[in-house]
């Protein structure tokens, strides 16, 4: 049996990536599934001051998170954490997660996809953030194809609090 061709060589410098606004955070598309096999993807995703991904679950794929500046906060099943720079956590497919930053300056997270594919869902809600109308009448297929779930647990009005989430 010959094994599989390796995924080519990709540089990707500090700075580079195509862009994107996801509404309450950015994204900034470091490694495609196509760079990587279908093994993993890699985004940035800058955190404002204030911001929260709203509670959620991946049904394909496990997100596995490296804090880069200033101060996140996520809460995964009933475990909530905030980390600072170099921090590290994993959120397992089949679990509410949210994200929010947790601190009084912006920041900055790597986002590792296993396996990739998820990366297109970003890339799809970023052509749709300047179009409220097609936002919303096309969100929930886009979530359903991603496999994406949303919730809204008992906790989360007491991370919005907290936090002060959404108020600036």
């Amino acid at each position: 049996m010959t094994p599989p061709d390796p995924p080519p060589l990709t540089i990707v410098r500090p700075g580079e990536g195509l862009t994107g606004d996801l509404g309450a955070i950015g994204v900034q598309f470091k490694l495609w599934g196509r760079d990587t096999g279908g093994a993993l993807s890699v985004v940035e995703h800058p955190f404002p001051v204030g911001a929260l991904v709203p509670p959620h679950l991946h049904t394909f794929e496990d997100e596995f998170s490296i804090v880069l500046e200033g101060e996140i906060g996520f809460r995964s099943g009933d475990r909530e954490v905030v980390l600072g720079a170099g921090g590290y956590i994993t959120k397992p497919r089949g679990e509410y997660h949210a994200m929010w930053n947790a601190g009084s300056v912006p920041a900055r997270m790597i986002e590792i996809i296993s396996p990739a594919g998820f990366e297109h869902f970003f890339r799809e809600v970023s052509e749709l953030v300047g179009d409220p109308e097609s936002a919303a009448a096309q969100g929930p297929a886009i979530a359903e194809r991603y496999g994406l779930r949303f919730a809204e647990p008992d906790w989360l009005a007491g991370v919005i609090e907290r936090y002060g989430l959404g108020t600036t």
